[in-house]
């Protein structure tokens, strides 16, 4: 069974250790987003409907609302992962949001020094670490991937804008209410487009679906409930338009790979 073994909430994002050995529906972060193997069998992780082939001498990298997910090699045992869940404003204050944190390459080779990095970094998460020993390491962590992964990349080209005023309104739309009962049909009407038209429209501007983009907006309210709020995980189902607690913990599971009690036992807040 998938289960967390470290989780800290910070301002840098989130820093994990999992063991997983169950597969993801296909989801994103609003976060960029570092995976890392540091034990078991290597699993694939498809990124954009590429598959890559993570093992314990190689670096995933996905960028904010970069479509992926997590397919284990390994059912009955899994692997142990450390991810980190980088907020573009904490890694580059001055950046027009996710445009200020891109990663050059989805996948590229641990060198000595970054494994080195990576390895000590997952032991002080598993440690119980300081926010001060955590925040520092992270930023040098994070620095030393995003700077391996445009060594000879060849896309240097930035995140595009949302420049649609009908997809801007059904952005703010779904933002100020995210919630499993939400119609994105009725999102369409009120933008004023077709459902067609909306949902390629949504998709050219902004790389995924209205559902999934719906989706990561549901995980962050639950993620954010259950670190900080001691609300029971049925009424955190409910208020975010479930209709039963079991189908929020599919919901959660299938999207971060275990239940949502397993997810808030483990994690904790790294304050100043």
């Amino acid at each position: 069974m998938s289960r967390a073994l470290a989780v800290f909430h910070g301002r840098f994002g989130r820093a994990t250790v999992y063991q997983l050995n169950r597969p993801f529906n296909v989801h994103a972060h609003r976060e960029g987003h570092l995976i890392f193997h540091v034990g078991g069998t290597p699993a694939q992780i498809d990124v954009s409907e590429q598959r890559w082939l993570l093992k314990d001498d190689t670096v995933v990298a996905v960028n904010p609302w970069e479509p992926h997910n997590f397919l284990p090699t390994d059912m009955d045992h899994g692997a142990i992962f450390f991810v980190l869940y980088v907020n573009a404003e904490w890694f580059a204050p001055q950046g027009a949001s996710a445009q200020g944190l891109r990663f050059g390459r989805t996948f590229f080779p641990r060198t000595e020094a970054l494994d080195r990095l990576i390895r000590r970094t997952a032991a002080l998460v598993c440690g119980a670490p300081s926010l001060r020993s955590l925040d520092s390491e992270l930023r040098q962590l994070i620095d030393s991937c995003y700077e391996e992964s445009w060594q000879t990349a060849q896309d240097a080209r930035a995140a595009a804008a949302v420049t649609d005023f009908r997809v801007r309104k059904s952005i703010k739309l779904m933002s100020e209410s995210p919630g499993a009962e939400i119609e994105l049909d009725a999102i369409a009407r009120e933008a004023g487009l077709s459902r067609p038209h909306f949902y390629r429209l949504f998709r050219t501007q902004t790389g995924v679906t209205p559902h999934l983009y719906m989706n990561t907006l549901i995980m962050e309210q639950a993620l954010d409930a259950l670190v900080a709020t001691e609300a029971p995980i049925a009424d955190i189902g409910f208020d975010l338009g479930f209709s039963s607690q079991s189908g929020f913990t599919r919901f959660f599971a299938a999207n971060v790979g275990m239940a949502p009690t397993d997810y808030r036992r483990a994690a904790k807040v790294l304050r100043p």
